[in-house]
């Protein structure tokens, strides 16, 4: 397999020569090339954009970042186009872990000044070797093990004969018992679903270490078939009192086996897929980061639906659903996310803002607020937007504010002026 190729946000993959080092250009072979335009077309199908095809040799991703690996053996890393260019892969990636990890509720066992070697590693060989930590640590505790029930036919009477099967028996056959019994067996849906994100992970990961644990732990799990119906077993996961030493390394399983991914890569091929939109990972941390400062008696309510647009013949039209929406006693306020780049200092091309949004925000101060109160909108903090903007008024009564959202030191930008805060205390 060739080397890691390791891009941004938007960046242009060619197939044509590119110097190194260029985290916003990059080159693949012509197969990767091909098997991404294919896989671009299905996404379009559903609604979403992956890639823009610009000519016959390039293409622009688009917002997603994570992992994805190519049926040739590409395997590119996108992450997040947030810092400057100096130190920017590792930070990103860094920035990339700690968003991923709020988005699913990951907890990683990273507690030592040995765990930051991880940094230096890709996202893939960091989510497989939080997976192969936690799966090892849950051997050394040991596995669950559960009674099947086995129908058989033997020489020999074992447990419980089968009175009516043994009935039924020909006249050649009656010297044989028709027997049920139980075994002891580690043969349950949660062993089946690791040990088939084990497999998974020894055949996908080129780190040594993750290769050599890998290897180690299915010697000691040789026993456990591996599952076949994942929906199923996942469904059937056990979260009783005797399961919770389970309940660590279920997230990370998931993640392995792209069943709780917000985009996973269908087909044929399955290669390590781990693709976020990153305007959705973004929010949703925002989301956990206001709920953990919420002081009493504040709500926090993420994507609410009370009203629409307008209504036809009686029935609402257009929901109208803000990112999150703020209440504290007969107080609300509307807030939404949004990923991307402002410039405070560029006034003359409205910042970087869009018009859209805009429109969009009214609508909600009109619906949500009854034209009275304060809507903000809440951009990722950068070297060109470090301050908040100044208000923007619909009316009087009404107006907008823009807001930083600190990624590193995990702060938003608001002054004393923005009503809001009042609902905040310090974070945890």
């Amino acid at each position: 397999m060739s080397a890691p190729v390791t891009v941004r946000e938007y960046a242009h993959l060619t197939t044509a020569a590119v110097a190194p080092g260029n985290p916003d250009r990059a080159q693949i072979s012509a197969s990767a090339f091909d098997w991404l335009c294919e896989l671009s077309a299905g996404f379009r199908r559903n609604g979403a954009t992956l890639l823009h095809v610009e000519g016959r040799c390039e293409l622009k991703w688009d917002s997603y970042v994570g992992v994805l690996e190519t049926p040739c053996g590409t395997r590119l890393e996108i992450l997040p186009k947030h810092h400057e260019r100096g130190a920017c892969e590792h930070k990103s990636r860094a920035l990339l872990r700690k968003l991923i990890q709020n988005a699913l509720q990951l907890k990683p066992r990273e507690t030592s000044m040995a765990s930051l070697e991880l940094f230096d590693k890709s996202l893939s060989e960091w989510v497989m070797g939080q997976f192969l930590g936690e799966l090892d640590l849950l051997i050394k505790r040991g596995m669950r093990f559960d009674y099947q029930r086995i129908e058989e036919e033997q020489r020999f009477l074992r447990g419980q004969l089968d009175v009516v099967a043994q009935m039924r028996q020909p006249p050649g056959r009656q010297h044989r018992f028709q027997i049920r019994h139980d075994v002891f067996l580690p043969d349950r849906a949660e062993n089946r679903l690791l040990k088939l994100a084990l497999e998974q992970v020894a055949k996908s990961t080129r780190d040594a270490d993750n290769w050599r644990l890998a290897h180690e732990l299915r010697v000691m799990v040789s026993e456990v078939p591996a599952s076949r119906y994942v929906g199923q077993d996942l469904r059937a996961w056990s979260h009783d009192r005797l399961m919770a030493h389970y309940q660590a390394i279920k997230p990370w399983c998931e993640l392995i086996l792209n069943q709780q991914m917000p985009i996973a890569v269908n087909g044929q091929w399955r290669g390590m897929s781990l693709l976020f939109p990153m305007e959705k990972l973004f929010e949703q941390y925002v989301e956990g980061w206001l709920r953990r400062c919420l002081v009493p008696g504040a709500r926090l309510t993420p994507q609410p639906s009370r009203h629409s647009l307008c209504k036809h013949n009686d029935t609402a039209m257009f929901r109208l659903k803000p990112d999150l929406l703020l209440e504290l006693g007969q107080y609300a306020w509307v807030l939404d996310t949004k990923w991307k780049r402002l410039d405070e200092n560029d006034s003359q091309n409205k910042y970087g803002l869009s018009q859209a949004d805009f429109y969009q925000l009214f609508a909600y101060g009109q619906r949500y607020l009854a034209g009275r109160g304060e809507l903000a909108l809440i951009y990722p903090r950068t070297a060109q937007f470090s301050q908040p903007l100044p208000p923007f008024d619909f009316s009087p009564e009404l107006k907008l504010w823009v807001l930083p959202f600190d990624l590193d030191e995990d702060v938003l930008l608001a002054g004393n002026e923005v009503a809001f805060t009042r609902c905040l205390s310090q974070a945890d």
